[in-house]
């Protein structure tokens, strides 16, 4: 683990969530109960492909600097 990122909270639902930006250390990528596929995105594919609540979370960690906090209702960013 790299470090905290993002605070993420869901008004609608009374969630908060923590981002961290962590690195590969050793092994590969594999599926698993959990994952039905791996796949590497760009910053464009990840907004493209992804709900802005949740694709967010993964161009915040690219970024430098502060964790962002950030408040959505579960489908948009408030």
């Amino acid at each position: 683990m790299d470090r905290l990122t993002g605070v993420y909270k869901n008004t609608s639902r009374g969630i908060v969530a923590l981002v961290f930006r962590c690195r590969i250390e050793g092994g590969h990528e594999q599926l698993t109960d959990e994952a039905s596929a791996v796949e590497w995105l760009t910053p464009d594919e990840v907004t493209s492909r992804m709900a802005e609540v949740y694709a967010v979370r993964v161009t915040d960690a690219l970024l430098d600097g502060a964790p962002r906090v950030r408040t959505h209702d579960g489908r948009r960013l408030a």
